[in-house]
């Protein structure tokens, strides 16, 4: 795990892949989960027998949405953020699905710093991120996430 302490710790990273989380199994109960906290329970996500029985992937898939929401958390386990009063997520740019996580399926995260700007005294670092899928060539998804980081004073 990289262990940031100020924003010119981090600045000296740029351009760097920042490393990789650990394999996360995306289950159908988290996908269940999911769908409940969401509202979203399209059967091609939470229906089990339809989607083996019709969907092209003949199981369920998680949400597209599910698999972003795990960057946070996995970003988490690639970095230690020290002396910071804050941290909030800015924004996401190029963000790309690329293919489906099927349900059992493991994804990890793999980081590159992309840039980093002092915007009065607040970090904003921009992380080009891949979301794999263990055994696949192409990611789940792609793109950029921005995080604000307070360094303390």
């Amino acid at each position: 795990m990289l262990t940031i302490n100020s924003y010119e710790e981090f600045a000296a990273h740029l351009g760097e892949e920042l490393g990789a989380s650990e394999w996360l199994t995306v289950d159908q109960d988290r996908i269940n989960m999911f769908a409940d906290a969401t509202l979203d329970h399209q059967w091609i996500h939470v229906d089990v027998e339809r989607a083996k029985a019709e969907s092209a992937y003949h199981s369920t898939i998680a949400h597209g949405y599910l698999t972003m929401s795990l960057i946070p958390h996995l970003w988490n386990q690639i970095i230690d953020v020290h002396n910071i009063d804050m941290q909030v997520n800015y924004g996401m740019d190029k963000m790309r699905f690329g293919q489906p996580v099927i349900t059992g399926s493991r994804v990890r995260l793999v980081t590159k710093l992309h840039n980093i700007a002092d915007l009065r005294g607040i970090c904003k670092a921009e992380i080009e991120f891949k979301m794999e899928i263990e055994g696949q060539r192409k990611p789940a998804l792609s793109g950029i996430a921005s995080f604000l980081y307070y360094f303390k004073k």
